[in-house]
């Protein structure tokens, strides 16, 4: 992957072109093997007035006898273009497959960032202007008061995430952070503050898939939508997209949540870290706040969740988030990551890629080579 910033200058053609030539060298596999190429992307138009991403990738790259197309599914773009690869090797249709995610959202101003974010709800809700951080501090506001954490202990994640995010070079943010500083940053939908939120990246993440091989495995990797409008969904703090493609997942891996070593959970807001992992079977309900306090989820915890940072402090290039979750696991498996950020043993990882305040959802198992 590239480092993720708040502004790359290269083009985003160009960061995608680099992040796929990594990824090309770390797995041995010349260009010309390619045979299908599959990238992620949400906004290419709005953000970069730009289309036909594939096709400029594939010229750029020299990759001549190859399927490519470019996959849209807002903030899980990169985990669905997974998903694409993933269905081609299976079927048969490719032999070895090249995903590349990325996004370059430093292109347009704030407003007009704001503006391509916030179409991603529902047209009622965004009549109404609501957004998705007025989603995730409702959320918030509602799950402090149902259960027993407090605003202290939501900040926490921020913490934690920022900590790990400070041993990760490819990470947007590398300033580890105190209570004070969540507490005390502006308020951007209360009760959650500016530090309780991702920020906008620009970056490009890709990955290698081969139809065999002796590397990191492919368990699983499953999709399941969710209510659009969240007004109409039962309870709030449920989102039934990441509980229904986690337990798809489970299924096709044959495993259970127990079985997990790592997981890089979706935290476009700090909230959202609590209620996923819920949905995954991590916690009982109102109870992955505890997770938090006690150390289970630190990089050196019984479950780490984001040992990378998260979409909280590694970065958010929308398309980019969902291969750059599947770039981290492989490096937790294979035993690649740094010592200081390392999940000592580390053999099945999940990964939580999710489109919108849970409209869609990718959930992927990878499992180490040595199983």
């Amino acid at each position: 992957m590239t480092a993720f910033t708040k502004k790359d200058e290269r083009s985003l053609l160009e960061l995608l072109t680099v992040a796929a030539d990594r990824a090309l060298k770390d797995a041995s596999t010349p260009s010309e093997s390619i045979d299908s190429l599959h990238v992620g992307n949400a906004a290419a138009e709005a953000f970069n007035s730009r289309s036909g991403l594939g096709n400029a990738l594939a010229s750029q790259m020299g990759i001549t006898n190859a399927d490519t197309k470019r996959i849209e599914n807002t903030s899980a773009s990169g985990a669905s273009a997974f998903l694409d690869a993933v269905d081609a090797i299976r079927a048969g249709r490719s032999d070895a497959a090249l995903v590349i995610g990325g996004e370059k959202m430093s292109a347009a101003d704030t407003a007009t960032s704001t503006e391509i974010i916030s179409r991603i709800t529902h047209d009622a809700e965004y009549a109404q202007g609501v957004t998705l951080p007025s989603f995730a501090g409702l959320a918030a506001d509602r799950y402090l008061r149902e259960y027993e954490a407090d605003r202290e202990d939501l900040a926490q994640i921020a913490i934690k995430n920022h900590a790990n995010a400070a041993q990760n070079p490819y990470a947007q943010f590398k300033n580890e952070v105190t209570v004070e500083d969540v507490l005390e940053s502006p308020t951007v939908a209360a009760p959650l503050r500016l530090f309780d939120c991702c920020p906008t990246s620009d970056g490009a993440a890709a990955a290698v898939i081969t139809a065999g091989g002796d590397g990191v495995q492919v368990a699983a990797c499953e999709s399941a939508v969710g209510t659009h409008a969240v007004a109409d969904r039962s309870d709030p703090l449920m989102i039934e997209s990441v509980r229904r493609a986690g337990k798809s997942a489970y299924t096709a891996a044959e495993v259970t949540p127990t079985d997990l070593d790592v997981a890089c959970i979706h935290d476009a807001f700090s909230i959202l870290e609590w209620l996923e992992t819920e949905e995954l079977g991590l916690a009982e309900r109102g109870e992955a706040w505890r997770l938090t306090i006690d150390g289970t989820t630190a990089s050196n915890g019984e479950l780490p969740i984001n040992p990378g940072g998260g979409l909280k402090a590694r970065g958010h290039p929308l398309g980019a988030t969902g291969v750059s979750q599947i770039v981290e696991l492989v490096w937790q498996l294979r035993g690649d990551a740094p010592n200081n950020r390392a999940v000592d043993g580390a053999d099945l990882g999940l990964a939580i890629n999710v489109a919108g305040f849970g409209n869609n959802t990718v959930c992927t198992i990878l499992r180490g080579g040595a199983s």
